[in-house]
């Protein structure tokens, strides 16, 4: 398919259908309050996370962090006010036996909150940010930083909790600033997260890749699903026969949308198989009949989500690493 071709696909759910005006605000109100409060919360991967859990599986919450980091259950009189009246405000209060549980949670990145989903993210919709979304960031500040692109038009593709879109808000004050994603949830959170944080004219839009959105870009940014995932969850599951169908496509779509001297900055996953890399592969054969692109890969983390090697399709798999591909259009 013509990544630029409308999808057949049926009419998208809106944002403001899962989130309510008053919800968001509330929502965002909370995130301030917990920045004045000084909240830092790092969110790490799901196996670590249940480890930590199984420490102590019936814990009550004792602290602010234990509520919106860890996810554990809490009596209303630890969170508090204002934060219990912010979260009954924007419905993210789940009754538990003797007290609640938070539907969302926050993490800490470079001095911004973020909301994410809860703990464990088992839901086709879920919002995640986890280990990626901190080197993914790192690697579009580390292009920022050394390249000094002039970037009028940017988007972050498949933005989910909206980190990057903010974050090129940040490095590009002046550009034109597009988050996108097919996952109303996620943008509902991506909304009330650029409102947090001061980046309301960060544009938080409906679109499968590129196909719904108009124009050429400066810079693409994308940090794509990249597993395999049974359950095809749309924050997780790549897609191909190890998960990195998604990541080809979004290499696909930057071709033909990148304006003259623009870039793709795409960090992903990839299981390597019997020491080679399908995906770099795929990615060569893509480009090497292409004439005026330039392009550098970089192996930046060379084993993650080990755990995933004990089972199919990465039963076949050396190892899955963390990689970087930058693709420039030349002017």
């Amino acid at each position: 398919m013509n990544p630029d071709e409308p999808a057949n696909q049926p009419e998208p759910v809106n944002p403001e259908q899962i989130m309510s005006s008053d919800q968001a605000t509330a929502l965002r109100d909370l995130l301030v309050y917990l920045r004045g409060v000084n909240y830092q919360h790092v969110a790490i991967t799901p196996l670590s996370h249940s480890r930590i859990y199984k420490r102590d599986a019936q814990a009550w919450a004792k602290t602010v962090r234990d509520i919106v980091g860890w996810g554990r259950p809490f009596h209303a009189d630890v969170a508090g006010e204002p934060l219990f009246g912010l979260m009954e405000a924007g419905d993210v209060l789940q009754p538990v036996e003797m007290g609640w549980r938070s539907k969302v949670r926050v993490a800490s990145l470079n001095g911004r909150l973020f909301l994410h989903s809860a703990y464990p993210t088992l839901e086709a919709s879920s919002v995640f940010f986890g280990p990626d979304t901190y080197r993914f960031v790192r690697a579009v500040q580390q292009y920022a930083e050394t390249r000094q692109p002039t970037v009028r038009r940017a988007v972050d593709i498949g933005t989910g909790s909206g980190v990057g879109a903010i974050a090129l808000a940040g490095l590009f004050p002046d550009a034109e600033v597009f988050g996108v994603d097919i996952n109303p949830h996620a943008l509902a959170l991506a909304r009330v997260n650029a409102a947090a944080n001061g980046c309301e004219r960060v544009q938080m839009l409906h679109s499968d890749l590129l196909r719904d959105v108009a124009g050429e870009f400066d810079l693409i940014i994308a940090n794509p699903p990249y597993l395999v995932d049974a359950a095809q969850r749309s924050y997780r599951h790549g897609g191909g026969a190890l998960g990195a169908e998604l990541s080809l496509s979004m290499v696909d779509a930057a071709l033909t949308r990148l304006a003259p001297g623009g870039a793709l900055v795409l960090y992903t996953g990839v299981a390597m198989v019997d020491g080679a890399d399908p995906f770099l592969a795929d990615v060569q054969a893509r480009l090497q009949n292409r004439s005026g692109f330039s392009w550098h890969y970089e192996e930046i983390d060379p084993d993650i989500f080990g755990e995933e090697l004990d089972l199919p399709p990465y039963d076949i798999a050396d190892r899955i690493a963390a990689v970087v591909l930058n693709l420039k259009r030349e002017a």
